[in-house]
């Protein structure tokens, strides 16, 4: 069995993220802030998440606080990683903060903000 075979348990919470299965979705929560001196953090949590086949990840950002370049950058690795694995990752954010800070950055058609968890984690969408 090659090491890539075998999926790795959830990251340790620690004081930015904590990752937890809500149904068929693994939910990592992002609390606080995310900038270029806690994104590895975050990093650690969502590397964990996308490492398994399909992943189906939801990034809880309803806590956060901040949230940099460093921390979109991290996001777009994640989602990129669970992409290729044949999986997606999606925001879950409340109020216009993190949508508009995707559109100016020109991710907003790349994580479209999803209010509140899906009802039925079977339910795949087309993407």
């Amino acid at each position: 069995m090659t090491p890539e075979a075998v999926e790795p348990g959830p990251a340790a919470a620690n004081s930015c993220a904590r990752t937890r299965r809500c149904g068929a979705y693994l939910v990592v929560e992002v609390l606080g802030e995310v900038d270029i001196a806690t994104e590895g953090l975050v990093a650690e949590h969502l590397l964990a998440a996308t490492a398994g086949a399909e992943p189906d990840v939801l990034v809880d950002l309803r806590r956060l606080d901040f949230l940099d370049r460093s921390g979109l950058r991290v996001l777009c690795r994640a989602e990129s990683r669970a992409r290729e694995r044949g999986g997606r990752l999606r925001l879950v954010c409340e109020g216009p903060r993190i949508p508009w800070l995707l559109r100016a950055s020109g991710l907003l058609g790349r994580f479209p903000p999803l209010p509140g968890f899906p009802r039925d984690g079977r339910a795949r969408e087309r993407r």
